[in-house]
């Protein structure tokens, strides 16, 4: 059985690497990724995985593997930033809040398509000013749903380190 990775997603052909499973081809699929009116977050993430399996073309002897991540603040949807401007508004708007980030994946192959998902809750701590600036500039935030990513924590993690040099130097 070949694996076919249904995405352009960095991200995705790294946690497969981890596992160590190295994609046959990559095929990512070009869908709409609006959401319906009225679509529930959780909803709307597993209807994008579904579509996604649903337009990649897989041969015999091939598994596609599709996903999605959504981030959402109660029903609103925050999907990938148009630009700096909304991606800094999405970091604000999650600044101190609990929000919801739930991925789905499907698994076509030659008999249907499985499917899965899993939500987290999670809260973001406050973020300073300086903090969005300083992940906006790393450019993370480019293609993230929310605009959020584990650069965040690693942001914090260095802010916790030069205080605690500094406080050694005391």
């Amino acid at each position: 059985m070949k694996l076919v990775l249904g995405s352009a997603s960095p991200r995705r052909k790294e946690l497969l690497a981890q596992i160590g499973f190295v994609p046959h081809s990559v095929r990512p699929s070009d869908i709409d990724e609006t959401p319906l009116k009225g679509e529930a977050p959780r909803d709307y993430c597993r209807r994008m995985a579904r579509e996604k399996a649903e337009a990649v073309t897989i041969d015999e002897g091939e598994v596609a593997l599709c996903g999605d991540t959504t981030v959402a603040v109660g029903r609103r949807i925050l999907g990938k930033p148009n630009g700096r401007g909304e991606a800094s508004a999405f970091l604000k708007l999650l600044s101190g809040r609990r929000h919801r980030v739930i991925t789905a994946i499907a698994v076509k192959h030659k008999a249907g398509i499985l499917e899965r998902d899993v939500q987290s809750a999670v809260r973001l701590k406050v973020l300073s000013a300086k903090e969005i600036d300083a992940y906006l500039e790393t450019g993370d935030w480019e293609g993230k749903a929310g605009a959020r990513d584990a650069a965040l924590r690693e942001i914090k993690e260095r802010q916790r380190k030069a205080k605690d040099a500094k406080k050694g130097k005391k």
